[in-house]
């Protein structure tokens, strides 16, 4: 999945250092391009794809019209929240114990909105 940033250096700063994601990759393209990959503990990747233009910069923030657009499975909720927490990451609400599992929504630097989840045993 791809997610256009306003800034290389600083998705990678606020994924890996504050939703505790891995940087998978960061190689240069040339040209101001680069390929950068971050990870969740879930193993699926994030492209960090920097807008170039002021209509993809519009599109910063706002890439699912202000809805949860982005899902990150934890296997320790509590642990997960607490760590972002403590590393600045702004949550929109309390940890809800839902049917399906625990779940919150939390915010990106930009303003996207992502569910944190872990599923309840089936």
């Amino acid at each position: 999945m791809a997610l256009v940033v306003r800034d290389y250096d600083e998705a990678i700063d606020f994924y890996v250092h504050r939703a505790g994601f891995r940087l998978a990759s960061d190689e240069d393209q040339g040209g101001g391009k680069r390929w950068v990959v971050v990870t969740p503990e879930s193993g699926a990747s994030l492209l960090l794809a920097k807008a170039v233009d002021d209509r993809q910069l519009a599109s910063v923030g706002n890439q699912t019209g202000g809805r949860v657009g982005f899902f990150l499975f934890t296997h320790d909720f509590h642990g997960t929240h607490a760590r972002m927490q403590a590393a600045g990451v702004r949550f929109l609400e309390a940890p809800r114990d839902e049917a399906y599992g625990w779940v919150c929504v939390w915010e990106d630097l930009y303003g996207n909105r992502w569910d944190l989840l872990e599923e309840r045993d089936a």
